[in-house]
């Protein structure tokens, strides 16, 4: 009975924690790995994961640590963005990749608490628990990130992050 609760839980949430994983590495590989780590931990821990509140919360928790690791493990090679495009009409899957491009830049930190909250769609407080922080730094960092990614993708592409939510 546990395991078909896990298998209902894997198959409900494989896909949001794979595109959170992509969008915090930029590696489709990379990702998969993570969240296959991430989903063999929650299996590991699923008698006491499925009692909590939000076994989702508990899984994105362990993708971040699970990143953080990674992170930890690479070289400190940081990934360099490239001189904006030129202006001017651009492709849906071009500005997604340069928008792509500019969240890498980001701090890892940063870079998860903008895919939590925007990405994800989850409130300020989640995204507190989530990442270990207050709501203060969530609040302050997405503010930054935000001008970060402004000032990256220029004034034409600043339209994508002219709604902030609180």
């Amino acid at each position: 009975m546990a395991d078909e609760d896990f298998v209902e839980f894997a198959q409900a949430t494989v896909g949001r924690l794979r595109d959170a994983a992509f969008l915090m590495c930029r590696d489709w590989h990379l990702a998969q790995d993570l969240t296959q780590t991430t989903l063999a931990k929650v299996y590991a821990n699923w008698r006491r994961v499925r009692r909590a509140d939000d076994p989702h919360a508990y899984a994105r928790k362990i993708l971040l640590r699970c990143m953080i690791d990674q992170q930890r493990r690479r070289s400190s090679r940081e990934l360099a963005m490239s001189a904006p495009p030129e202006r001017g009409e651009e492709h849906p899957a071009e500005l997604r990749m340069t928008l792509l491009e500019a969240v890498a830049t980001l701090p890892l930190r940063d870079r998860a608490i903008i895919v939590l909250r925007y990405w994800d769609d989850l409130s300020v407080e989640t995204t507190a628990e989530v990442v270990g922080v207050s709501t203060a730094v969530v609040k302050s960092q997405s503010m930054r990130s935000l001008n970060r990614l402004r000032e990256l993708l220029g004034e034409t592409r600043s339209e994508l992050f002219a709604e902030e939510r609180h």
